[in-house]
């Protein structure tokens, strides 16, 4: 078929065609060998005509293995022919021991393509399409091929699936019928099935920064006013004699705050009795009795006004805050480490932290810290309380296994739908999740000990750039890219909207799986965030089939166009059908 060299450019081989021998009808895209006594040499038909075809030089075989890039080239007197099947096993990967099935070859009829476990789920994942380009269903195929795999059980396996439409319930459901090891876990935030799991979040775990996410602070101020109500929530928990003095000392300093500021007697008496009404304990509420010389007072009679527009037992009020100001204790009194708190307290300790220094004259203070009031008020008073409603403490370590274990046994899969969670709060509680995660695997001793997968489905909601950088130093998607395979927590991202993703995490993606992609600024964004990707492969996006991918990343020795096996059983994704919908 093939006669000889023409000529050679920086990547490309022009070869004359033997005009008596017949031009194969798939030519186009078939891998060619370049072989002489020294070396063999790759290269994939792109173009073809009457007299030559144009191949596109992809790398060297090196003994058993490949070797990507175009340093050598091909000399002239090269013997050029079709690959063989041993070739094309080293560039298709091959069934064997720690490699896993992917698909069946577009190019290669009867070729199944398998890639290095190690090198695909070692690394960042994406997988990006068009709507109704099969994402669904090539992601739920991937993993189901995890566990059909013969070669060796992946028992812990720890996949934890985001899953914004609960479409993935149906095409994991049966885990253990591939095998009685597996077990797969639904949490959601709308249990119907009696093996379904409530989502919950212990609020007590949540560190500063996600409370800042939880309740969508966006400013320093608010940061400032959300560390000061977790600090005094974590003290509140105790709650012995040492913190209710500690509520003590803090109503009396707020009530003398007011006491000596300029304002007149009324307005005075009107911002103690909301202090008393926000913070009261047992010795400053409405009721409590106060003792003087010789007379008894209620705490409510002590602000009656004279007519010099004084308070009345002016003298009286000053004593007995007196008794209970105390500056150093705050200080000597030890944050718990292993604090349990509900939002509940946090309410609480909000209207205390409302009431302290720097904030009960500060309008910004105030002003920024009703806001956070509100909010954390309205998620309290909501049907989203019930996902942080853990009645217990728990470690973090605990709360991680409780999330594997169903029914006393570690599960492979954990699908959280988050399909009934307005998506702001989805889009936090998935950062919360990941950092949690992520938070737990860097505590482990060894390294990388335990590998976590997070699978991300509509990707563009949850990992992009946003006010995180700007009010908590960084991103955890972002910290998550760069540093998570080095503790073994890798991001599986799952979009159709790649142009919407945070271009930090596009860019430590190792590996690829694009489905047909047609929006010209994707197609852009990904040809300008990955400089290894041809043109060729920008243009094949475009006009594949349903179901049908190209692959290419470190997993892969040259791009590969793998044609995926329907899942079985199949995610719940399929189209409306609206002929069945219209008829009478």
């Amino acid at each position: 078929m093939f006669g000889k060299i023409k000529y050679i450019d920086d990547i490309t081989a022009v070869v004359e065609i033997h005009k008596e021998n017949m031009v194969v009808p798939n030519l186009m895209n078939l891998h060619v060998v370049f072989e002489t006594a020294e070396q063999k040499l790759l290269g994939e038909v792109k173009k073809a005509d009457e007299e030559t075809v144009h191949i596109d030089l992809m790398g060297q075989f090196v003994g058993e293995r490949f070797i990507a890039g175009t340093i050598k080239k091909p000399t002239l007197d090269s013997a050029i022919r079709v690959i063989n099947d041993e070739e094309l096993n080293v560039i298709l990967g091959s069934n064997k021991q720690g490699n896993l099935y992917l698909g069946k070859s577009a190019i290669y009829n009867g070729k199944d393509v398998y890639v290095d476990i190690n090198d695909i789920f070692s690394n960042h994942l994406s997988i990006f399409g068009n709507t109704g380009s099969g994402k669904s269903c090539s992601v739920a195929r991937i993993v189901q091929n995890i566990f059909l795999n013969k070669n060796f059980l992946s028992f812990n396996a720890n996949l934890f699936i985001f899953d914004a439409y609960g479409e993935y319930k149906t095409a994991f459901k049966v885990l253990n019928q591939f095998n009685p090891n597996y077990q797969y876990k639904f949490i959601t935030s709308n249990p119907t099935d009696d093996s379904d799991v409530l989502l919950k979040i212990p609020v007590f775990l949540l560190t500063i920064d996600d409370i800042c996410l939880l309740l969508q602070a966006d400013n320093h101020h608010q940061y400032t006013i959300i560390e000061r109500m977790v600090k005094l929530a974590k003290l509140f928990s105790k709650d012995d004699e040492e913190t209710q003095r500690l509520k003590n000392h803090l109503i009396a300093k707020a009530i003398m705050t007011v006491l000596f500021s300029n304002q007149n007697a009324s307005a005075k008496k009107n911002d103690i009795f909301t202090i008393i009404a926000d913070c009261s304990t047992p010795e400053f509420n409405v009721d409590t009795d106060i003792q003087g010389i010789g007379y008894t007072r209620k705490f409510s009679e002590c602000f009656g006004i004279d007519r010099n527009g004084e308070f009345g037992e002016s003298v009286l009020i000053n004593e007995y805050l007196l008794k209970f100001i105390d500056d150093e204790l705050e200080a000597r009194i030890e944050v718990p480490k292993d604090a349990y708190y509900t939002l509940d307290d946090l309410e609480r300790a909000m209207s205390f932290t409302l009431i302290g220094d720097g904030f009960l004259n500060n309008r910004i203070m105030q002003d920024n810290a009703v806001i956070m009031q509100v909010r954390l008020h309205s998620i309290n008073n909501s049907t989203n309380r019930k996902f942080f409603d853990i009645p217990n403490y728990i470690t973090l370590e605990n709360y991680i296994s409780s999330l594997i274990v169903f029914n006393n046994r570690r599960s492979q899969i954990v699908n959280i739908n988050l399909e009934d969670v307005d998506d702001n709060l989805a889009k936090t509680m998935v950062k919360i999740f990941s950092k949690m995660i992520f938070d737990f695997a860097k505590s482990r001793k060894e390294r990388a000990a335990i590998p976590f997968h997070l699978f991300i489905e509509e990707a563009h909601r949850y990992v992009v750039s946003d006010n995180d950088h700007f009010l908590l130093g960084y991103n955890i998607f972002e910290r998550i890219a760069k540093e998570g395979r080095k503790y073994g927590v890798m991001l599986d991202l799952v979009s159709q909207r790649p142009v919407e993703i945070s271009e930090t995490v596009i860019a430590q993606m190792s590996n690829f799986c694009i489905l047909k992609m047609t929006h010209p600024r994707d197609l852009e964004y990904i040809n300008k965030m990955l400089p290894n990707i041809s043109g060729d492969i920008i243009e094949k996006l475009t006009s594949l089939q349903s179901g049908t991918m190209v692959a290419f990343g470190n997993a892969f020795k040259i791009p590969v166009i793998v044609k995926m096996d329907m899942p079985n059983p199949a995610p719940y994704s399929s189209n409306c059908n609206v002929v069945d919908r219209w008829k009478a």
